[in-house]
């Protein structure tokens, strides 16, 4: 058989389908990072280079800052990737999506124990965030129009919350236009109590509001209190002021943990509540809820119609375009946990919470605010008198470990106060939270020992093997 003189250059192009990723000259050469490249490069090459870089960010599992969920069971998974190309505004196309969505705002709904004589609505959000913004600008509305009803001004309205709440409710009176009327804390109170608001809200507050599980410190405000002093109101001055509850982190703890706890649609002026899939409803982000106590509470004016994507479809969040694997994975929580399921999983938070409370309390170095009294959080700062460092040191050399814990001041009037805060969620196990416990005091000990002697550039670490 004759043989065939050899292509050189074909063999060496076949050659480099076998060679490694990190041979190619991508490795080698820069890569714009500030305008797109002129020319393509392979697949393996642009998800390894993007894989490489993304190892510097934090691990998510020892990432004990964030409320956000960072693990989910393989078959939710499974969902989210067979969902990742469905745009959940197009209910025309993906009709069964939003047959979907529906029962989820029907068992949220229920959940927070709206009254059987209570048509509620309610609608996914990218988080709470848009679904806090989406509740006040509801209230804001109907408050408008019940003024120009009642032939009275409506260019002055206000909102009362606690400076404990999360950062949207200052934006959303910013981008809205709603003055701000904001209760302070104090060194010993992290939370509102009605007395507190009385002095602050008049015939123009549109919402009052209340969190369950402050950013802050995990803790919650006195709803119930809230609850019959703007009832109380009502009746002698005719102001119906609402409450909205910002349930982002407790809204899927508390129904499982502590039913018997009155916060929700069984108070009679709570007429919104908002909720974080993404959180303790344990869906990767984004994923917010806002469900109404009433349609009656919800203004028909905010709702927009459109037909561009199909069939006449309703329309009523801040942003249109959306993914709907969040929402599929929801559902998947739901059918697979059910309430015996969020019950067991909120129940080893909570104990795995308070069981490293206990230990760091024990040590003698930090004075508690929260032992993870209500949601999984454990908030503290240094005992009085500590000297040579702060939670802010602390928290630094936790980071050599790999963990992120948050350190920051509170807000006014206890800005004095510097506080640690550690969310235990779903994956953060007894065993981690001995581990994290070792290596806080052996943080403690490096840094005691630093602002004895001075710090020392280069000092090998001292961590033993856990």
């Amino acid at each position: 058989m004759l043989s065939k003189k050899v292509d050189l250059d074909q063999v060496r192009d076949s050659r480099k389908g076998h060679a490694s990723t990190y041979s190619l000259r991508y490795f080698k050469e820069e890569v714009p990072k500030f305008e797109l490249p002129e020319k393509t490069m392979p697949a393996n090459a642009a998800y390894q280079i993007i894989h490489d870089e993304l190892k510097l960010n934090a691990r998510p599992g020892l990432n004990l800052a964030s409320f956000v969920t960072t693990w989910m069971e393989p078959e939710a998974e499974r969902l989210i990737s067979e969902n990742l190309n469905v745009n959940f505004i197009d209910h025309d196309e993906y009709p069964q999506t939003e047959v979907i969505h529906h029962r989820l705002v029907n068992m949220l709904a229920r959940l927070f124990n709206s009254p059987p004589d209570c048509a509620s609505v309610g609608t996914a959000t990218v988080g709470s965030s848009e679904a806090i913004m989406l509740a006040l600008l509801s209230h804001k509305w109907t408050w408008r129009l019940k003024r120009q009803r009642e032939g009275g001004p409506a260019d002055r309205p206000n909102i009362v919350f606690g400076a404990d709440a999360h950062i949207c409710w200052e934006k959303f009176a910013r981008y809205f236009d709603v003055e701000m009327r904001v209760v302070p804390l104090t060194k010993d109170r992290f939370f509102i109590t009605a007395e507190q608001v009385e002095p602050l809200i008049d015939e123009n507050t549109t919402c009052v509001g209340g969190i369950l599980g402050t950013t802050c410190t995990g803790e919650a405000d006195d709803f119930q209190g809230l609850d019959r002093l703007l009832v109380r109101i009502k009746r002698e001055r005719g102001w119906d002021i609402p409450i909205h509850i910002d349930g982002a982190s407790g809204g899927f703890t508390v129904p499982f943990t502590r039913p018997d706890l009155r916060w929700d649609f069984r108070l009679e002026q709570v007429k919104s509540i908002n909720v974080s899939g993404h959180k303790f409803g344990l869906v990767y982000p984004g994923l917010g809820w806002v469900i109404w106590r009433d349609e009656s509470d919800f203004p028909e004016e905010l709702i927009f119609k459109v037909n561009y994507l199909g069939g006449w479809m309703p329309t009523y969040t801040l942003n249109f375009s959306r993914g709907s694997f969040p929402i599929i994975a929801q559902y998947y929580n739901f059918l697979r946990l059910g309430r015996e399921g969020y019950a067991e999983i909120m129940g080893n938070c909570l104990e795995n919470a308070r069981y490293l409370a206990g230990r760091l309390e024990k040590s003698g170095k930090f004075e508690m605010i929260n032992r993870g009294s209500l949601l999984p959080i454990v908030a503290l700062r240094l005992r009085e008198g500590t000297k040579g460092y702060t939670v802010f040191d602390l928290s630094e050399k936790l980071r050599e470990r790999g963990w992120v814990v948050s350190a920051y001041t509170l807000p006014p009037d206890a800005q004095d106060l510097a506080v640690m805060r550690v969310v235990c969620r779903e994956h953060f196990s007894r065993d981690m939270a001995d581990i994290l416990c070792r290596d806080t005091l052996s943080a403690i000990a490096r840094l005691e020992e630093r602002g004895a002697s001075g710090p020392r550039p280069g000092e090998p670490s001292r961590h033993r093997p856990c």
